[in-house]
């Protein structure tokens, strides 16, 4: 008898129907004598109807509340497949978040998990029971609810199975694995039978919106085996983990990722501290930052350019004028208009020329290249968003074959 985690997307209990061939398949899952614990996602389109409900209201909502309201749609889902095993005679029990022992900081709508006590699953599981959890939500030292993040029940889900040393955790979704590139938009795409944590963490953070890219960081530091697979089709998916049976090709995929906006400073002073006073403000703002360029300017002043998430892009832009006195530049350029494509595999440390290949294919496709960031498994470019798809396709086509 094995330790199973399985977690549901929103897409796989979008309604009546979808909820109980995921029934279906948690109770084989639990007929073949394993111990089921099952993260649920809100239903498909739920949280963004939340949302919508919560700004018709006000504009600007406190994070703690939010977090309340959106917490409540995968508190329905696992009510909704309590009462779907219940009918086919299973014994089960929902849980959410807190009742489970998932503690968070207090970083509402993006909280880190700090621990997971675990004590009420593991009693459930001795009685025999297929638990479900509400994902995405946990609660803080003030005992209020917490969200950790869109996306954020792939990480309940790994951090369940980390607690409980499962044997593995299963990522059901609406594709039968990990692709080499979108295989909605790219139709030569080709699926991965095996991926390495770091290779996964770096499309998931690139835009592939297969994974929780936190998910997978947790995976790699604790060692949990995962797969990605349909709920809609019976057939093996993608296995994640440390080390790759198979020889790497050059790169493992191609990502795009339209969330992004460039921020530039122009005329900063060309003298020791200049990027530190840039880089504090805006970290003390808890904004992220990505692709870093910093360019030679003339009279003794400098350029630096750097991208944001397009959601932190005004509230950036803000920040930075109201220092602008402190850091010291002459004006700010932004677009929004841009998207960053990336490609990303373990084979480039070993394969001399793969950045090369990449750029003769946008070349070949008279497509311009704004911006470039390396490391050592993964070269992106930024791009004019018009030119996004067509520069995924024709990378992919480059590397993979049409």
């Amino acid at each position: 008898m094995g330790l199973v985690v399985l977690k549901f997307g929103g897409s796989s209990v979008a309604d009546t129907e979808a909820i109980q061939r995921v029934a279906w398949t948690i109770a084989e899952t639990y007929s073949e004598g394993n111990n089921v614990v099952t993260v649920l996602s809100a239903q498909a389109d739920t949280t963004d109807e939340l949302i919508r409900k919560a700004k018709e209201l006000n504009p600007n909502p406190s994070m703690r509340e939010m977090d309340v309201l959106l917490s409540t749609g995968e508190q329905a889902s696992v009510a909704l497949m309590a009462m779907a095993l219940e009918k086919l005679g299973l014994p089960v029990v929902s849980l959410t978040g807190w009742q489970i022992g998932m503690n968070t900081d207090s970083d509402y709508g993006s909280a880190r998990i700090k621990s997971l006590s675990a004590e009420r699953l593991k009693a459930e599981l001795d009685r025999r029971r297929i638990v479900l959890v509400a994902g995405f939500q946990g609660v803080n030292k003030f005992d209020d609810i917490t969200t950790i993040g869109r996306g954020g029940s792939d990480t309940t889900a790994v951090a369940i199975a980390v607690a409980l040393n499962a044997d593995l955790c299963k990522i059901y979704t609406d594709v039968d694995g990990v692709y080499t590139a979108d295989p909605n938009k790219v139709p030569g795409a080709k699926k991965l039978d095996e991926i390495t944590y770091d290779e996964m963490i770096e499309l998931a953070s690139l835009g592939a919106q297969i994974l929780h890219n936190r998910s997978v960081e947790m995976a790699k530091r604790y060692g949990v085996k995962m797969e990605v697979l349909s709920s809609l089709h019976r057939k093996p998916g993608t296995i994640i983990k440390g080390v790759t049976k198979v020889e790497h090709t050059k790169i493992s995929g191609v990502a795009k990722d339209s969330n992004i906006a460039r921020i530039a400073l122009v005329g900063l002073r060309d003298e020791p501290g200049v990027a530190f006073k840039v880089f504090r403000v805006l970290a003390n703002a808890k904004i992220n930052i990505d692709i870093i360029l910093q360019s030679i300017g003339r009279d003794f002043t400098n350029d630096i350019s750097f991208t944001v998430s397009r959601e932190d892009m005004n509230k950036a832009i803000e920040i930075l004028e109201e220092n602008k006195d402190v850091i010291g530049y002459t004006e700010i350029n932004t677009t929004d208009k841009i998207a960053k494509i990336s490609i990303v595999g373990a084979g480039m440390m070993s394969s001399p020329g793969v950045a090369a290949m990449m750029f003769e294919a946008l070349y070949d496709s008279k497509i311009n290249i704004a911006m470039i960031s390396t490391s050592e498994i993964k070269v992106s470019v930024l791009v004019d968003e018009n030119d996004a798809d067509r520069s995924v396709a024709t990378i992919h086509a480059k590397f993979f074959g049409a």
